[in-house]
């Protein structure tokens, strides 16, 4: 099974985030970051390995400020991972591959 990472957007963000039955995993980037733009194959990468076990999003913060704004992200590329619809864990900044994969784990136990 391969996982797809899905946009979310202010208008949608409760019902695909925050009513979730499984863990959701928020990108908030933008088009013109960089580093987001070097993580998001691996964002990809990440989708297909947890697939039905975590949902993978992503938000552009400049066309959806509200939900950018609510969550407090000042700077990006920014990584929520929401458990049970609550921010269960944060991750500032672009990485290697095995620092996501334990940030997921963690919420999958």
């Amino acid at each position: 099974m391969s996982g797809a990472v899905s946009e979310v957007s202010d208008g949608n963000f409760k019902a695909q985030v925050e009513m979730s039955d499984v863990p959701v995993f928020v990108d908030f980037w933008a088009p013109w970051c960089g580093p987001c733009r070097a993580v998001a194959p691996v964002v990809e990468e990440l989708s297909g390995e947890y697939a039905g076990k975590v949902k993978f999003v992503k938000m552009n913060v400049d066309d959806n400020q509200g939900t950018a704004a609510r969550f407090g992200i000042m700077s990006i590329p920014t990584f929520i991972l929401f458990k049970n619809g609550e921010p269960f864990d944060q991750k500032i900044g672009a990485g290697p591959k095995r620092d996501f994969q334990r940030f997921i784990d963690a919420a999958l136990k």
